[in-house]
């Protein structure tokens, strides 16, 4: 298998929507390891029912899904999971389980073949997203912003090393940042950033906030309007698509680091 089907998430025309409703987006692009990828629109663009196809939870409308040059209907529940780990918006626990357990679950897809590294690996992952302080403590007692780093901690374990076959992890979030404090939106998405550029590791993030997608994401698919664009970040966000598909107008400025952000105006 060459290096770029091992390592691309390929969407081939695919047909983006809820069965018995209209198609909201087709895409039609390659995402590559390595990098971050935006998913960007309003409310009811698609964003979560797109990401869900490509994680394989959903079957798309129309058009497929490639992984390491397969239909992603090809892969198995336990092969999808030791390939990609999601975060949903909602995750949640039934049990009282502590952080530490949480996190473990991460590890679960591996039990067949475990890592000499299991233990190490769940208290690393809970330091990378500042939450091993809270190891012993319940879940259900933790602020939302504790729990979604909590969840964040499991999704990493889930992929934490390398695949023996070489090919690439992926990481797919869904608005991770929803219940977090600005410190903390800024630290996670600088991790799962460094992850994608140190580690190889393809990362798709659903998000809402415009600026925080032009810092930290490569790249962006954007949706709205029943339409679809793919692309660098900074070039598929420019002011005229923000106009279109939210209906707001804005500017550009240059941060001190040279990071593009918009400043909107009041409608």
């Amino acid at each position: 298998m060459s290096a770029a089907a091992c390592d691309g998430l390929v969407c081939d025309q695919l047909g983006v929507g809820l069965p018995g409703q209209p198609l909201l987006a087709t895409v039609h692009a390659r995402l590559q390891a390595g990098r971050v990828s935006a998913i960007l629109g309003p409310n009811g663009a698609g964003k979560s029912t797109l990401l869900a196809v490509l994680s394989g939870a959903r079957a798309p409308r129309s058009g497929s899904v490639h992984m390491q040059g397969q239909p992603l209907g090809r892969f198995s529940a336990q092969e999808l999971a030791s390939r990609r780990a999601v975060l949903l918006q909602e995750a949640s626990v039934a049990f009282d389980f502590t952080v530490r357990e949480v996190v473990e679950m991460g590890r679960f897809p591996h039990r067949a073949a475990p890592s000499r590294q299991e233990s190490a690996i769940v208290v690393q992952a809970m330091e990378a997203t500042g939450v091993a302080h809270l190891a012993e403590r319940s879940l259900n007692a933790l602020s939302g912003g504790e729990r979604a780093r909590t969840h964040l901690a499991r999704a990493l374990a889930q992929i934490w090393e390398p695949r023996p076959d070489r090919c690439a992890r992926w990481l797919l979030l869904d608005e991770p940042t929803a219940a977090l404090d600005l410190a903390h939106q800024h630290q996670s998405l600088g991790l799962v950033r460094r992850w994608a550029l140190e580690q190889g590791v393809g990362v798709l993030v659903v998000l809402h906030d415009l600026n925080l997608a032009l810092r930290y994401a490569h790249d962006t698919v954007l949706l709205g309007g029943g339409q679809c664009a793919v692309g660098p970040t900074e070039q598929v966000l420019d002011a005229a698509a923000i106009a279109r598909v939210w209906g707001v107008e804005c500017s550009g400025v240059r941060a001190r680091d040279g990071v593009l952000q918009y400043l909107t105006t009041a409608q």
